[in-house]
């Protein structure tokens, strides 16, 4: 085409752009193909067949309706009728002037024509033309046809060139220069070199004339300018453009604009090479290795840049300040890879020039944004010695009075964020300073440290909870640092910080609220109130550890300072705040009000203080007396409050080490303990406190044993007194210090009294029934009736509490029962009854005979809980019940990660209604059963695993009716099975049953249980994860619903995996040996053995099973390879797999010939060096990097890639050729003209 060619076709682009942009077009996404038809006919998009569309009408174009046909509907309706071709149109199209089609009105026979983009209502009613090739139609929209554009048409070079001119509109320009990069990206291996020369230099004759005013360029334009001009030096520097950076010198010195767009291009560039790593191996380290020489001029070339501008800037040039907000930006990509050397140079100047640049309003976010990456630095602390200059008076002073002008300014994003960057800069100096300290005695504490401590102490007090959260971890590390922890500046600043921490504990600032001058900042970092307290929690928590080394450090100080507090808060009166601030009812306080959460904040404090103090200082220096006065104004301070009387409780807990220099408190301390049902979580805090008491102080509480058994068989007398779990609680309080006992007799008799009661109720006969007659349990508990008014009594109410009272009481005593620790006390306390072949010692435990006599009923118990799943039991309950087995609202919003809501508004006790009490019993009732299975084994030991016929009780109780019952149920019955063995003390839900089994038990116990379970897992899972991933296929896509993550389908997608999870873990952590280092090969433990020995009979797997197993785990990669974590996992599985089994089964390779795009010449050479052990083998991070390339095919890929067309950059002819070393053989003839010279006389 000539050039009037091309212009007539820019000329139609251009409308056709600006009908496509326009957002005030109602035609946004179409096309006036009619005008543009001439040039599209040669690469128009692949035809479309159209069943049953008539011969002679072939072609179709999309085209703009005339506006009276109408509004966009979904489907599109053509009305078509024939009319002769015009000369006009074939000159046109360039088709033989025949017959045409042309849409006039609507009304008329028509077809009908739905794609997916009809969806979004956005193709309208639209004119046809019709074209006599074949029986196909095109419909292009706006989009799609600037795509074939660019892809196929033949003069995209002139046609953009044309387009980018500065006469055109900002919309067209830019077009214009997304086909040029689109050219270079993806044409320019296949354009000839004069080609490439042309438009080389076509684009930066655009950067030099083809702009405007630095001021009024779009940053759109800009931004496509800089990146045509990289995606050209990816390509061609510096092997075939040598002299690119004298010509982005050149073209920086014609105007802001060029300066401003070399300052781009060298970012982008920066970012694409190092940051990104956007290009191949070889180009990659061309370009960074001659960036890295060159790094000496580029770093002038922008200091001096940036001080220019801002010279010029200084003196009211808006224009300047852009270049020199560039210049900053562009430093800022350098500055995290170069050498330190570039940024200490010439004495620091550019770190001078940033510091001064914190004063200037426009550019002082870039310049902290500098300091940040200088300062932040990873590498040799001996190249970072030189940054320590910013602790000088200097830059010290810049920073701080930039820190004030900002704050001073009044509450402003742009002002925030730069206070958030300058608070980032001082935690990164106190780190540089923790880590070079010490490192070389030429480094010394700066003298002004104590200056920097004050600065960074203004953050620590500052309104935003975002800065004062942001200094925590660098206070940490000077309070724990060897040399500066004795600093005088720092511990003379403790006080201080102390002070701070009192007023940053007390949580406020909610975003809702207006009582505090932090509720602003927090409206700039917070979206709602539920993200202000998960933040502030765990900002809490860290400086909790902080204060537990400022203690370490002034235990005096800490202590009086808590004692101080918590004296204000025992004398000032309780303010419940005003009703309108979300006060509690009836007079009580709210988690919002002002006097909880002072009281929240001091209790933090006191026992971050008390329980620091008590490791770390000797028993001499201890405040005894201190201490004590004030555990007796805690214990003489009356409160009924609830929320103030749970802090009470805590800090009586935390003051509770004082009792063992004056025991005579201990009955006081124990009848703090409230007594009303009116404060139920306060109770409960209450039984938690005196549980930890007897914990972690056995032997103090031990003296006074007498004296707690009867206190707690008073509250016990009154069932209305206490809930099941506070009677448990009690219970098992008193069984941690019958375990200081040490005598086997004395506790069993004792445990056999405690559990007199639960025995007396259990073993019942009425109970008896009922726990083995389902529907004597339906009726028991009150699941057949139909009233449910939560204002009558409930008549089962009594029935339930006393099943709860018993599993709860079992339970309780099983977990904390145990034997002496010393092996010498427990034989002299008779609990040593031998040894294991293996010499273990074998342990018994006191509460052994009373749980197994329960233990017939528990199993009875799980067994009609579980048959309660099924379709029969579940009609025999009466309508409001028939949901009693359903999952709670707290599970479910736990399971789905939604965010927790805040504390209800006080403590008083909700009345629920007896559906959801009857919910909660049957939810806790389950677990708390598979709980007791669960400590049975490692608590029992061999009494447990002995059982008669256990398998066969735990198949006909704990797995029957699996069908029925859902997931969520099933992850507790997996707990029982498994362990974590990561801590298994600390874990609450544990699976502990195979664990502890002894080996001689796993063919009569665990395989008969395991074996069947395994299978029936695989087959559920299997159906689950089949409706998960047809799920979108077997629904429309109109019947899809939006993304809601409290919907059905998400619940039961992640309930999914859960289970998948616990059950991969179970098979991992029980049958693979995890004693072994990580790099090596795994083996199966014994009960692995065991249990494969019943699935291999013949000793040798089976092919079928072998292609299975490695097919199985290309599908997952195929599924789930788009995610690095599970890519990795599964990659090096399939090595493995194939690297283990190649050899013995031919009908692998089979499998791997059938990945897509593999190499067959590259799996042959795979499977030589496999199968030739005379080969020498490769390194194994070699081997497996091959084998990824070879299954490169059915990895899956993210759905954004899956459709990206790739972009290929070849690689230029090496830079840095290493040259070859020279053969010894080589270097001998070299020297003395051969060996045999050597041997000459």
């Amino acid at each position: 085409m000539d050039m009037e060619q091309v212009n007539a076709l820019c000329e139609e682009l251009v409308k056709a752009v600006t009908v496509m942009m326009d957002p005030s077009s109602t035609q946004r996404y179409r096309l006036e193909a009619l005008k543009v038809a001439g040039v599209l006919a040669p690469w128009a998009c692949p035809e479309t067949p159209i069943p049953g569309f008539p011969d002679g009408l072939s072609k179709l174009i999309l085209s703009p309706a005339s506006a009276a046909i109408g509004p966009p509907t979904r489907s599109c309706h053509f009305s078509v009728a024939f009319l002769p071709t015009t000369h006009f149109f074939s000159l046109l199209t360039g088709f033989p002037p025949q017959q045409a089609a042309l849409v006039l009105t609507p009304g008329k026979p028509h077809i009908a024509w739905r794609s997916r983009s009809a969806r979004a209502n956005s193709v309208p009613n639209a004119t046809l033309i019709a074209l006599p090739i074949h029986s196909r139609l095109v419909v292009i929209s706006d989009p799609q046809f600037c795509e074939e554009f660019k892809e196929k048409c033949p003069i995209c070079v002139p046609c953009g060139l044309r387009l980018a001119e500065i006469t055109q509109i900002a919309i067209v320009r830019h077009f214009g220069l997304q086909i040029l990069e689109h050219v270079v990206k993806f044409r320019w291996n296949s354009m000839s070199r004069l080609e490439k020369v042309y438009l080389k230099n076509s684009v930066m004759e655009l950067i030099a004339n083809g702009t405007l005013n630095i001021l009024e360029e779009e940053n759109h334009i800009k931004d496509v300018l800089s990146r045509i001009v990289v995606e050209m030096i990816k390509r061609e520097w510096p092997q075939h453009w040598p002299d690119m950076l004298m010509e982005l010198d050149t073209l920086s010195r014609q105007g802001e604009t060029q300066r401003e767009l070399v300052m781009f291009i060298l970012l982008r560039l920066a970012e694409d090479v190092v940051t990104f790593q956007t290009l191949p191996t070889q180009r990659r380290r061309d370009i960074q290795q001659t960036l890295t020489q060159n790094m000496e001029r580029i770093f002038s070339f922008l200091l001096s840049t940036l001080q220019e501008n801002v010279n010029k800037y200084q003196q009211m040039a808006k224009a300047n300040c852009r270049v020199s907000t560039a210049a900053l930006n562009t430093l800022a990509g350098y500055i995290d890879w170069v050498s330190l050397n570039h940024i200490v140079a010439e004495n620091c100047k550019l770190l001078e020039t940033l510091c001064l640049l914190l004063n200037e309003e426009e550019l002082q976010l870039g310049a902290a944004e500098c300091l940040l990456i200088a300062v932040s630095r990873k590498g040799k602390l001996d190249d970072r010695k030189p940054l320590m200059i910013l602790f000088g008076d200097v830059a010290m002073h810049y920073i701080l009075s930039a820190a004030q002008t900002a704050d001073g300014g009044g509450l402003e994003e742009k002002h925030y964020l730069f206070l958030k960057r300058l608070c980032q800069v001082l935690c990164a100096l106190g780190n540089l300073l923790c880590a070079l300290l010490g490192l070389d005695a030429n480094i010394q504490t700066p003298v002004n440290f104590g200056k920097y401590l004050e600065s960074f102490l203004a953050f620590t007090t500052h309104p935003s909870q975002f800065l004062r959260s942001s200094t925590h971890m660098t206070w940490g590390a000077l309070f724990r640092h060897e040399i500066l922890s004795r600093d005088p500046s720092l511990l003379a600043i403790i006080p201080k910080y102390l002070r701070a921490s009192m007023t940053n504990l007390v949580k406020m600032g909610f975003p809702s609220k207006t009582d505090s001058p932090s509720c602003e900042y927090s409206r700039f970092d917070f979206d709602s109130d539920e993200d202000f307290n998960a933040f502030f929690n765990a900002s809490r928590a860290q400086q909790g550890e902080v204060l537990r080394w400022v203690c370490r450090l002034d235990t005096k100080t800490s202590f009086q300072m808590a004692a101080e507090w918590l004296k204000y808060q025992l004398s000032t009166p309780v303010d419940t705040g005003p009703v309108n601030s979300g006060a509690g009812e009836g007079g009580y306080c709210s988690i919002f009000s002002s006097s909880f959460v002072q009281w929240e904040a001091m209790t933090f404090f006191l026992e971050s203080v008390i329980n620091h103090m008590f490791r770390t200082i000797d028993k001499e220096e201890v405040p005894v007396s201190d201490g004590i006065e004030l555990l007796q104004m805690v214990l003489n301070f009356e409160m009924k409050d609830p929320l103030i009387l749970s802090c009470v409780l805590t800090n009586v807990s935390a003051l509770f080490p004082f009792v063992t220099y004056k025991p005579e408190l201990l009955p006081h301390v124990f009848s703090k303990a409230p007594r009303t049902r009116a404060v139920r979580n306060v109770r409960r805090h209450a039984c938690s406190s005196i549980n930890k008491m007897c914990r972690d102080y056995p032997d103090l509480v031990l003296p006074n044993f007498d004296m707690l058994y009867s206190h707690v068989k008073q509250l016990l007398s009154n069932e209305l007194l206490l809930t099941q779990m506070e009677k448990s609680a009690l219970m098992e309080a008193l069984v941690l210090i019958s375990n200081q006992f040490k005598n086997y007799e004395r506790q069993k008799l004792f445990l056999e009294e405690l559990m007199a009661p639960v025995v007396n109720i259990w073993l019942s006969e009425e109970m008896c029934r009922v726990l083995t007659d389902i529907d004597a349990f339906i009726a028991y508990v009150g699941a057949d009736l139909k009233a449910c008014d939560p204002a009558v009594e409930d008549p089962c109410g009594a029935n339930r509490a006393r099943i709860t009272f018993c599993v709860h009481g079992i339970l309780g005593v099983l977990r904390r029962t145990s034997w002496p620790s010393d092996l010498e006390e427990a034989r002299a306390g008779g609990f040593l009854v031998g040894y294991t072949p293996s010499g273990n010692p074998i342990f018994r435990n006191p509460c052994t005979e009373q749980i197994l006599r329960l233990l017939d009923n528990l199993l009875a118990l799980v067994r009609t809980h579980n048959t309660l799943y099924t379709p029969e039991m579940l009609a025999k309950m009466a309508e409001p019940f028939t949901k009693v087995l359903d999952i709670l609202e707290s599970e479910k919003t736990s399971i789905l990660g939604l965010p927790q809501p805040l504390l209800e508004v006080n403590e008083h006790p909700v009345y629920k209604t007896t559906l959801e009490r009857m919910q909660r019993f049957f939810g806790i009732l389950y677990e708390n059963c598979y709980h007791i299975l669960g400590k049975a084994g490692p608590s029992m030991q061999q009494d447990f695993y002995t059982v008669e016929d256990l398998a066969t009780q735990l198949l006909g109780s704990a797995f029957v009716n699996l069908n029925n019952i859902p997931d969520f149920r099933l992850k507790s019955m997996l707990h029982i099975l498994e362990m974590t063995l990561s801590n298994p003390e600390a874990r609450v839900f544990v699976k502990p049953l195979v664990l502890f089994c002894p080996p001689e038990q796993y063919e009569t116990l665990i395989a008969p249980i395991l074996g069947p379970l395994f299978t029936y897992f695989h087959m559920r899972l299997s159906q689950k994860w089949h409706v998960i991933n047809q799920r979108s296929v077997l629904c429309g896509e109109d019947e899809i619903a939006e993304d809601n993550p409290e919907s059905q389908e998400m619940l039961e997608e992640q309930l999914v995996r859960m289970l998948t999870r616990e059950v991969m873990d179970l098979i991992n952590e029980e049958m693979m040996a995890t004693e072994v280092a990580p790099s090596s090969v795994a083996e199966l433990t014994d009960l692995g053995k065991c249990l494969m020995k019943h699935e291999v009979m013949s000793g040798t797997l089976l092919a079928d099973a072998v292609t299975w197993l490695f097919t199985s785990v290309l599908k997952g990669l195929q599924m789930h390879g788009q995610h690095d974590g599970c890519m990795a996992s599964l990659v090096h599985l399939a090595f493995q797999i194939y690297e283990t089994l190649r050899p013995r089964y031919l009908e692998i390779r089979a499998v791997m010939e059938q990945i897509p795009e593999i190499h067959k010449e590259s799996l042959d050479q795979f499977d030589c060096k496999l199968l030739n052990p005379s080969l020498q083998k490769a390194a194994d991070k070699r081997r497996k990097d091959h084998f990824k390339r070879l299954i490169a095919g059915c990895i899956g890929k993210p759905l954004g890639e899956q459709f990206r067309k790739e972009v290929h950059i070849k690689n230029l002819p090496m830079l840095f050729k290493k040259p070859k070393p020279m053969l010894e053989t080589e270097v001998l003839d070299n020297e003395g003209g051969g060996l045999a010279t050597i041997f000459e006389p």
